[in-house]
């Protein structure tokens, strides 16, 4: 707001109602002076006097208001150009004038920290945004581009100066514009192939709105990821084949000397007979594992079909005999899912539960109930617990005599392709595990 353009008109007011205040008191006087046995030289005097003092009390009191509020606008003038440097005088706190100085002064403090603060977050997120290893754009309603940050150049490999308010289209990205708000590609860009993470959002700048693109190299996580389940592979790969290949390398070595003896000896039969039997049973063990990595490694999608949550526990819990499991009923509800799966990953869980409690002659409890748009099925088991819940999903890792060490592995994949979850962990009321499976309702 232009406050000089009212300047002249309140202060002519102020001055005028100034006048007109002290209008009664000189008319007085000046009735009283001229029309008064007076001198003519003590006339002029005193009417030159009385005149005079009456106008510059007036003119003082107009400059008393006005100056004051010339400092207010000059404040608010200086606050709205962003310089907040200056301050008006207070004067006394009791005087109304200084209480309203000193709240111009205190909001323009309050309007500088605001200030300093609102750039100091500023310069850090254009630091942050300029040292990320993420490709940011940010483009304007004319998909104009109006932000880069450094990875976003290497992306494009060109400077920001010279794509600056390019269109989109021009660099290649106007097809991520529209469509999916988050997509996983295969694409080329300047700086090279690879898989890209895109990820886009809404914001707004100075009430327009504007789209935000973000660029995320996923090639060098989904290598590293890839390296160390190839690692991972390899290591239990390579335990479980030295396994059998180390005693059957042995024995095969014992006969072949047994076998070089001259004269052979009496019970050369019954050794050998013996140590193919060990070479036989090793290599079956070792099929079977292969067996089960396989099987592993190739769990079918699901078919998904309606399923009644009370039906298929009554049904897969009736199935073991050697601890019936005690069931406590939860509301009906309906999910979609594997039947074959699910009872596979049931039937897992129930067998591992019954196997620990006939360790302890304890019983076993199953239970499900609906949370939110969740199905949450639990079985909890009287054994001896869990002593190692870190390695319980790393496959081929065991615990029981005999085991595979992918049962545990094979339900949290069916769980998870489900889009569900499964966790084990050991009881707090008293000894034993649960089970606690989570699944889409």
């Amino acid at each position: 707001m232009d406050f000089s353009r009212f300047k002249p008109v309140h202060e002519g007011r102020i001055l005028l109602l100034a006048l007109v205040a002290g209008l009664p008191g000189v008319a007085t006087s000046m009735f009283i002076l001229w029309y008064g046995d007076y001198a003519p030289k003590l006339q002029w005097t005193l009417t030159v006097v009385i005149v005079g003092a009456w106008w510059g009390f007036a003119a003082a009191v107009r400059e008393r208001v006005a100056s004051p509020l010339r400092t207010l606008a000059n404040l608010l003038e200086a606050m709205r150009e962003g310089d907040y440097s200056i301050r008006g005088r207070t004067g006394d706190h009791e005087d109304s004038l200084g209480d309203v100085m000193a709240q111009v002064n205190e909001m323009g403090a309050t309007l500088r920290a605001q200030r300093l603060g609102a750039l100091e977050a500023t310069t850090l997120l254009r630091k942050v945004m300029e040292e990320i290893d993420v490709a940011i754009f940010a483009f304007d309603g004319d998909r104009k581009l109006k932000l880069v940050n450094r990875a976003g150049e290497r992306l494009l490999a060109q400077p920001a100066e010279r794509i600056m308010n390019a269109e989109a289209g021009t660099l290649g990205l106007a097809e991520f514009l529209e469509g999916d708000e988050t997509q996983n590609i295969q694409r080329t860009f300047p700086s090279g192939s690879g898989r890209w993470g895109i990820h886009r959002a809404m914001f707004r700048e100075g009430g327009l709105p504007h789209q935000l693109l973000v660029v995320t190299d996923l090639t060098r996580a989904l290598r590293e990821e890839e390296l160390q389940a190839w690692q991972r592979l390899v290591r239990v790969l390579g335990h479980e084949l030295n396994n059998s290949l180390a005693p059957i390398k042995s024995i095969a070595g014992s006969l072949e000397m047994l076998v070089k003896r001259d004269p052979l000896p009496s019970d050369w039969r019954d050794d050998t007979q013996r140590g193919l039997s060990i070479i036989a049973m090793r290599s079956e063990g070792l099929s079977r594992f292969l067996g089960s990595y396989a099987r592993l490694a190739k769990l079918p999608r699901p078919v998904l079909a309606p399923v009644d949550v009370g039906t298929w526990i009554h049904q897969v819990t009736g199935l073991e005999q050697r601890i019936p499991p005690l069931i406590q009923e939860g509301p009906e509800m309906t999910i979609q899912g594997d039947r074959d799966q699910l009872d596979q990953l049931l039937i897992n869980l129930l067998r591992n539960a019954v196997e620990a409690s006939l360790e302890t002659h304890g019983g076993v409890t199953v239970s499900w109930a609906r949370l939110g748009a969740l199905l949450e099925v639990r079985i909890q088991d009287e054994g001896p617990g869990l002593s190692n819940t870190a390695n319980l999903f790393v496959p081929f890792f065991t615990t029981k005599p005999g085991g595979s060490g992918i049962g545990l592995v094979l339900c949290r994949g069916i769980a998870e392709a489900h889009g569900g979850s499964l966790d084990l962990k050991n009881r707090a009321d008293r000894q034993g595990c649960e089970a606690r499976l989570i699944l889409p309702a």
